[in-house]
């Protein structure tokens, strides 16, 4: 895979992602359970977490170090998002919204500059960045979808 290629794949998931709850009111990004006890807001800031964890994490690989393990450092994935939901519920809406922007662009800077030779074959550099970005997007943009699918009166604000 060459990095334009990633880029676009990156791009293309990120621009699904955020289809998936446009048009809704400010009001509306914030109504619980679209996931769990997460609002769509919620999950916004989830992807966004997740992007900085990338950013934490990619130099790290890309110098051959290891990262710590979530199982060890936090006591598991899932221990580690209810530790950042609570972290970070005290932002409003306009805040999530502005971290969501600016770490996307700081990301995609990230890996523009990074070498070509971090995309050419699967390493453990792609392999997180996948996992934090284009697989990671497309789950919460179903998420949206189906919660907008099964709420026809969100549509008819």
């Amino acid at each position: 895979m060459k990095r334009y290629q990633l880029l676009e794949k990156l791009d293309s998931a990120w621009t699904d992602f955020e289809e998936s709850y446009a048009g809704l009111t400010p009001a509306q990004l914030m109504i619980p359970k679209v996931t769990g006890q997460w609002s769509v807001r919620d999950i916004i800031a989830h992807v966004t977490w997740w992007e900085q964890e990338a950013l934490k994490s990619l130099p790290v690989i890309r110098s051959g170090g290891r990262i710590p393990r979530y199982s060890v450092t936090y006591g598991g994935i899932d221990a580690f998002n209810a530790m950042m939901t609570v972290e970070r519920s005290g932002l409003t809406l306009a805040e999530v919204l502005k971290d969501h922007d600016n770490i996307h662009a700081e990301l995609i800077d990230y890996v523009t500059a990074a070498p070509e030779e971090l995309y050419v074959r699967e390493n453990r550099f792609r392999r997180r960045l996948r996992f934090d970005t284009y697989e990671h997007y497309p789950v919460h943009a179903r998420a949206i979808r189906q919660w907008r699918t099964a709420n026809p009166s969100l549509e008819q604000r």
